[in-house]
């Protein structure tokens, strides 16, 4: 497998901005995330577009075309290239490349809907691991640790994965659709193994919970709230679904049996 990377990876710009209180007005220097459409193409058919950070890239097209249900599995995947004019183009074993029903959810930027096919039928199997406490703690204060994008820009979404007593892998995105795409992209690329914990500072809605299901993650975690469909897709699959994730608590919506105390 061979990828090229976009000529820039500059992921921030400043910006002034005019702050306006009861006792007058000041400028105050910002920084903002940079935010680029990029095109995703599957032997050389596109297939669609999202707005991403530029960073992570080949993750991302991997990733977004597994929650599209074009992709299925790591060695179907021959080449990517990331083009500098805004195109991730992803070479494969697959045959149909045809538009597919979609459900459009409640994600936004263009990962906000799945394939129809992806959502109905029975799961394979999880990857079975189990989590520490202790290790929960460790894997959430280093995730959000991982990168300064978030509280400088308070624009950014982050997701990692952690196997093995240790943070494999994390991404970032404006979008988190995006940053769990990457994530489960990097397994795709097999830069990281699905018998693993995910955390995602966004909400598991249904389509943030199926994706990382069907890609065999047993256990999924967020710092804030799943929604009913999302709750009910992780007891289809029997996946550990942590909400409200802190160190020193979860809210363990479903199969807490893979949480060691």
């Amino acid at each position: 497998m061979t990828t090229s990377h976009p000529l820039s990876t500059q992921l921030t710009l400043r910006q002034t901005s005019t702050i306006i209180t009861p006792e007058g007005a000041s400028e105050h220097e910002e920084i903002l995330a940079i935010e680029t459409p990029y095109t995703i193409a599957l032997n050389d058919e596109t297939i669609g577009s999202s707005m991403v950070l530029p960073i992570g890239l080949e993750e991302f097209g991997a990733g977004f075309l597994f929650g599209q249900g074009y992709i299925k599995k790591p060695e179907e995947i021959k080449e990517i290239f990331v083009c500098p004019e805004g195109r991730i183009a992803v070479y494969a074993d697959v045959e149909n490349t045809a538009p597919k029903e979609v459900i459009i959810t409640s994600g936004c930027g263009g990962t906000g809907k799945i394939s129809k096919e992806m959502l109905e039928g029975a799961f394979e199997p999880l990857q079975e691991c189990t989590i520490t406490f202790p290790e929960i703690g460790a894997f959430i204060r280093q995730s959000l640790q991982s990168s300064p994008l978030g509280p400088q820009t308070h624009c950014i979404h982050g997701c990692g994965l952690w196997q093995d007593g240790r943070l494999q892998v994390f991404f970032e995105d404006v979008g988190r659709h995006n940053a769990v795409d990457k994530v489960l992209g990097a397994i795709l690329l097999r830069r990281a193994s699905s018998r693993s914990a995910i955390y995602t500072t966004g909400r598991l809605t249904s389509d943030m919970v199926l994706k990382c299901a069907r890609i065999g993650i047993p256990i999924i975690m967020s710092r804030t709230a799943p929604s009913s469909l999302g709750l009910a897709i992780a007891r289809r699959a029997g996946a550990t679904l942590i909400a409200y994730a802190r160190p020193d608590r979860l809210n363990v919506f479903n199969a807490p049996e893979r949480i060691i105390c």
